[in-house]
């Protein structure tokens, strides 16, 4: 890879193209392919090409009902130098056999292979993660983690290991291809896109996603968090709250105290919805049978499993199961047979419905 600083390159600008699955998110595909923008412009030449792909060139609908117009449809001749999964809701039902056979042979010529928010999901179904460390977005890590134990996921913001490239979603794809363009052109011209992006810091490959429980607790209150994190990690086989209090270095009775003042239960409750809602995306993502998530997700029996889960979640965990797109919608196809067209916005939350997230403000989260 070229590392010259500032300089401008007389090539062949590097290729890359972006496969778009159905349901992506447009910020994770804004993220990732705008630093390839600036980075044309700062350096007043094209050092990159990019192309919007379908499995065959017709429209694609992004996760806010947004309907994109893609370049072309992917074909055995394509030429690429990088090409990058871009996925986003409901990623297990979005891709088909074609994409996956045709990222296989993108391996085998020896393309670098990225993925930005659920995509990674789209390289492991392909097996094209086996053996390599993995980033993505946090609710879909589990369905990776328990579908694909050959991967090596984990919790970091974006993963650079030799031919792959992965990263969790929202904006952090544009720190991923800043870090790409450090690697190839030197920081000069990545800082110099940063400012353009207003961007006041740029964020690290070792960075951590946040919990998603706690969004603002983790500098406020690095205790109560590190007791989350420990909890996020031991769900399997939980905890009791005395090796909780040990590890975190606090008494039980302390420790009581501050899930009650800032998150308003016991430790004890809030562990249990921690591992409930693993269960939720295991039961919205994979296959795996409510005995085998019962296990998985720490309890006794799966008796026990559904009363806890119809008790926190409000319906019981085959109910969950059962809540699937209507049919004869866009799941049909990019039309739509009624008179009066659906809004964009009521189509997406249509759509959102399988989500292990859809509703989950609405329900008493952490009842006291």
């Amino acid at each position: 890879m070229p590392t010259n600083e500032g300089s401008r390159v007389s090539q062949t600008p590097y290729r890359v193209g972006f496969l778009l699955i159905d349901n992506f998110t447009l910020i994770a595909l804004a993220t990732a392919v705008e630093p390839l923008r600036v980075a044309n412009t700062l350096s007043g030449t094209e050092l990159y090409s990019w192309t919007l792909l379908t499995a065959d060139g017709g429209m694609v609908r992004a996760s806010d009902g947004m309907v994109v117009m893609p370049d072309a449809g992917i074909r055995d001749d394509d030429q690429f130098d990088l090409v990058i999964v871009v996925a986003g809701v409901d990623v297990i039902h979005s891709f088909s056999p074609v994409q996956v056979r045709w990222l296989r042979q993108q391996a085998r010529r020896h393309v670098l292979l990225a993925a930005v928010c659920t995509g990674a999901y789209v390289l492991a179904s392909a097996g094209l993660l086996d053996g390599y460390a993995c980033s993505a977005h946090w609710e879909c890590l589990e369905a990776i983690q328990e579908r694909f134990p050959r991967v090596q996921t984990n919790n970091r913001l974006f993963t650079v290991q030799e031919e792959r490239m992965t990263c969790t979603g929202g904006t952090v794809p544009m720190h991923m291809m800043l870090s790409f363009l450090a690697r190839r052109h030197g920081r000069e011209l990545s800082n110099a896109v940063s400012h353009m992006f207003v961007c006041d810091r740029l964020r690290e490959e070792s960075e951590r996603q946040p919990l998603p429980l706690l969004p603002r607790l983790a500098s406020s209150q690095p205790r109560l968090a590190e007791v989350a994190q420990l909890m996020e990690a031991n769900i399997e086989e939980p905890l009791d709250l005395g090796e909780l209090a040990a590890l975190a270095g606090t008494s039980r009775r302390q420790l009581e105290r501050l899930f009650l003042k800032h998150l308003g239960c016991t430790p004890s409750r809030y562990y249990l919805r921690v591992r409930l809602e693993r269960a939720r995306r295991l039961l919205k993502q994979t296959s795996f049978s409510i005995v085998e998530i019962a296990s998985m997700c720490g309890f006794v029996s799966a008796t026990h499993f559904s009363r806890c889960y119809r008790k926190t979640m409000g319906r019981a965990p085959r109910q969950e199961r059962t809540v699937v797109w209507p049919p004869g919608t866009a799941t049909d196809g990019l039309t739509d047979a009624s008179p009066a067209p659906a809004s964009s916005s009521r189509e997406a939350l249509r759509r959102a419905s399988t989500e292990p997230n859809y509703g989950m403000l609405t329900k008493n989260v952490l009842s006291r």
